[in-house]
């Protein structure tokens, strides 16, 4: 956003775009190794425990031999994107410019593809360094419409998953995410209003709210990355590429009676075995 060969000074332009002069003029540093291997663990941690704050992954990291403080521990979370799933008190407000939209789900019987999708984004470790996956996925058939990989946390990537799921499945009565700066933008609220979708969001740090996308991640790290370090982005995004069609086409769910997302979705029935 910021062009240093304009006309108009860097200070002006940073004002402008309410933006600290720092995050112009600072020089990215890589993540240490040391750093890299615990946001791996902590990773894997909050998988098993989404409940878990800084202080409990602390002390359930010292039980697996790892010294490290809570502070670090809470720096490693927000870098990586992560907190604790549950309920907090609303004591702050949104930023103006970020409407939250209530949660449309509660009660609501989801059972045809389309009629809702859900939307999220997560950490995924690499061997020398880390990406942030989001992926569009159909709420009644798991089936994955769109995902996008990034190297930061920005509004981005999520744009182009939601843009690509539209273009190539059509558009949902309702989204849901949660309440996440990507989600609440002025440019991703402005993309899904423009299709006519109605966006609802969990509650936040509710994790029921938004458990089949939690499941995804869990199957995608466990069976996927958590196996392979990748070393580069492209390797990522084609190692993800053949995961995402094997769990499409080729991965049966016992929610969807042993079919396929893929069969779930365009209504192909499972064919039993004759008697």
């Amino acid at each position: 956003m910021i062009d240093r060969q304009h006309a108009l000074p860097v200070v002006r332009q940073c004002h402008l775009l309410a933006l600290p002069r720092s995050s112009v003029y600072y020089t990215p540093q890589p993540v240490p190794a040391g750093d890299l291997i615990l946001m791996r663990q902590i990773d894997a941690l909050h998988l098993e425990y989404p409940f878990a704050g800084s202080r409990l992954l602390r002390d359930l990291l010292r039980l697996r031999g790892v010294i490290v403080g809570r502070k670090h521990v809470a720096t490693l979370m927000r870098r990586m994107g992560i907190e604790a799933l549950y309920r907090h008190p609303r004591t702050t407000q949104p930023h103006p410019g970020h409407q939250v939209f209530p949660y449309l789900l509660r009660d609501l019987a989801i059972t045809v593809p389309n009629q809702v999708w859900a939307m999220d984004l997560t950490y995924l470790p690499m061997r020398h360094g880390f990406l942030y996956l989001v992926a569009v996925l159909d709420w009644a058939t798991r089936r994955v419409l769109a995902w996008r990989v990034s190297n930061t946390l920005t509004t981005d990537c999520c744009l182009e998953a939601l843009g690509a799921a539209i273009q190539g499945c059509g558009c949902p009565g309702i989204l849901n995410t949660d309440q996440g700066s990507q989600f609440t933008s002025t440019a991703f609220v402005g993309l899904v209003q423009q299709h006519g979708i109605a966006l609802s969001m969990d509650g936040r740090g509710a994790w029921r709210d938004n458990l089949f996308v939690e499941r995804l991640w869990k199957s995608v790290k466990y069976e996927e990355v958590y196996l392979h370090a990748y070393d580069s982005v492209p390797e990522a995004q084609r190692s993800l590429a053949r995961y995402f069609t094997f769990y499409n086409a080729g991965r049966p769910h016992a929610a969807l009676d042993g079919r396929t997302p893929d069969m779930a979705y365009f209504g192909v029935p499972l064919q039993r075995e004759a008697a």
